[in-house]
């Protein structure tokens, strides 16, 4: 609604680590109020600016909100207002999955690439890392990277007509634990254009981050979705035509 002095961001709360964005947007000081709804049924979204998807595990989310009714309201909401997945939720997010479990993966869809789940190996390979995000506050402060059983981002493929993909962090292989790599030990991990090395991205108004910012003490994800991706939104929103 034009003129509210508030942006309403849901965090779909079916599983996963919804609680942890929960208390990292309650940390946010904006000259906008940020008020949290936590989405678990349609009508939950229609109050909604923005959502985030959490970490998790992406196939259960899917089921659930399958069960729920929310697979296709969650799909149009992605065509209108601005979403960020993390890990599970940045898996969910893209167009097309490899390694998924047996029976396949639903996915939402809005961002146009492929992504591997647990491209970064299972559970006890988790590791976390030190990160340059363009664009975010103090951005020569590098952001804690937690990284658990996270997807690797296999190519990027934006259609004719759709936003361009703007990469905003990358992590080098030199960072990961030893004898862990998303990229064959004969390939150059610090070749730009090599999309495994992706672990943060936009596409238009859609945010997507393998790794768990939520599970840190560092708001600077949040505060920069609010900022660079939802606020503008809203302002292209309420303009007159």
């Amino acid at each position: 609604m034009p003129g509210r002095d508030n942006v309403i961001v849901g965090i779909l709360a079916l599983q996963g680590a919804f609680a942890e964005h929960q208390v990292m947007l309650q940390k946010l000081s904006l000259k906008r109020r940020v008020v949290i709804a936590l989405v678990r049924q349609p009508e939950d979204l229609d109050k909604c600016d923005a959502l985030i998807i959490p970490g998790g595990e992406s196939t259960t989310i899917a089921l659930l909100a399958r069960l729920a009714g929310l697979l296709e309201p969650l799909r149009q909401f992605l065509k209108a207002k601005p979403v960020w997945g993390t890990c599970a939720g940045a898996i969910l997010l893209a167009q097309a999955v490899e390694g998924a479990k047996k029976g396949g993966q639903e996915l939402l869809g809005g961002i146009s690439i492929t992504i591997e789940r647990n491209g970064f190996g299972s559970q006890v390979e988790s590791f976390e890392a030190p990160l340059e995000v363009e664009g975010l506050r103090e951005s020569n402060r590098p952001f804690h990277g937690i990284f658990i059983r996270a997807p690797v981002v296999l190519s990027l493929e934006p259609g004719p007509t759709d936003p361009p993909i703007q990469i905003i962090s990358r992590i080098s292989t030199s960072l990961l634990p030893a004898g862990q790599t998303a990229v064959p030990d004969d390939e150059d991990d610090t070749d730009p254009r090599d999309p495994r090395t992706i672990v943060a991205l936009r596409q238009g108004m859609h945010l997507l981050t393998t790794f768990h910012p939520e599970l840190t003490k560092d708001d600077r994800f949040h505060e920069y979705f609010i900022r660079e991706c939802v606020l503008p939104t809203l302002s292209r929103a309420s303009s007159p035509a």
